[in-house]
Order: C-alpha cells, then structure tokens, then sequence
C-alpha cells in the first residue's frame, strides 16, 4: 500500500478551532458554576448582572475567559461573512484566519483601554467600568450565538447568507438588550456628559464598525 498524503483543508482548522473555543465556556463553567447559570438566562433575568457589576468588574477570570471565548468565534464568524460575501478566493489562504484573530484580541483590547481611559478623563472611571462591564457582558454573551451559527456554517449550511443574517439579527438584538440596560441605569450620568456620550458613540462604537466594513470589503 502506497502512503497517501492527507492535505490540512478549511474544515480541518474550523473543527480545531470551535472546540479550542468551547474549552473556554467549559472550564468557566466548571470553576464559577453558579455565575454561568446566571450568564446563560442573561437576556431573559437580570440577576448576573445586578449580582456580579459590584463585585468583580471588568478583570476576573470568569469575565476574561468567555471574553476569549467571543473573541474567538466573532472572528471566525467574520471569517465566514468575508468568504461568503467579499472574498471566498482570498479566505483560503492559511494566514487570514490568524490576522483576523489577532486583529480582532487587538481591537478589542484597545477599544476597552480607550473607553476606560474616557473613564479617567471625567473623574467617573467607577462609572466606566461598571458600564462597559455590563455591556461587554452582552456582547460576551452573543458569542454563544455566533458559535452556534459558526457550527451551522461550517457542517450543516456551508456559507449560507440567510444563516448569517439570522446570527447577525440575533447577534444585534442581544447587543441592543445591553445597550438599553445601560441607557436605563445610566440616565442621569449620560445627560450630564450628553455631548461626550455622542462623541464617544461615533468614536467607539460606530467608527470601529465602519472600519471593518471596509476592511472586509
């Protein structure tokens, strides 16, 4: 019998990295079992968020690795959008993925140093932190969805459109639950600093947006 070479193909990568991303949730949930109980039922009861914002803020370990877990899965469902909608040739180069990847962690990290600065900047980096806290906790959230529409894409409707616009629906409605969660809480403090609030939404939240879009194109 003659050796035949076996070639390391797209789903090849795709399987070994939505497992290496399952690993982050699993060891979350085996360390803090209670607090992910409460992360699942997120968008329906808003117990961990009133339980947790207090206690740990921003830097804790269960924050950073479904943190990483989104990370993670944001990038390979903007992997799957780039090859079904801009550039199916150029996504089977080998090195997308991985400049994705760190493209993303770099964004992420330096749009969350950004904003906790603006925290400094206004005396109020308490507020900052417990804002962004419960807003990274949706978007941390929503990372479920994307992977559950990564696994869609990749075994069952391979690049399919409609699956992406059903992850990007429910991806967007998860967020805006967040979103309206802070405006409710954070009223008073957003009339008081109205101007900057809008500044920091077209600097932070919109441009970045923007920025991909054209990237991706």
């Amino acid at each position: 019998m003659e050796p035949i070479a076996r070639t390391f193909g797209q789903t090849d990568w795709i399987t070994i990295t939505l497992v290496v991303s399952l690993l982050f949730p699993i060891i979350a949930k085996s360390i803090y079992y209670p607090r992910f109980l409460n992360f699942i039922i997120l968008p329906f009861n808003n117990k961990y968020i009133s339980t947790y914002t207090k206690k740990e803020k921003l830097f804790n370990w269960f924050h950073f690795l479904m943190s990483v877990f989104q990370v993670i899965n944001t990038t390979l469902f903007i992997f799957f959008i780039w090859r079904s909608y801009f550039n199916p040739t150029e996504a089977k180069n080998p090195y997308i993925f991985p400049l994705l990847l760190a493209g993303v962690f770099l964004f992420m990290g330096a749009k969350t140093m950004a904003q906790l600065f603006n925290g400094f900047i206004f005396n109020s980096y308490k507020t900052f932190n417990e804002l962004i806290f419960k807003k990274l906790t949706y978007f941390n959230y929503s990372g479920i969805i994307l992977f559950i529409a990564n696994v869609f894409l990749a075994y069952v409707f391979i690049d399919s459109k409609i699956t992406i616009i059903i992850a990007l629906i429910l991806f967007f409605a998860i967020n805006t639950i967040g979103w309206i969660a802070v405006l409710n809480n954070y009223q008073k403090f957003i009339s008081t600093y109205f101007f900057y609030f809008i500044l920091y939404l077209c600097a932070l939240e919109i441009a970045p947006l923007v920025i991909m879009g054209s990237f991706l194109k």
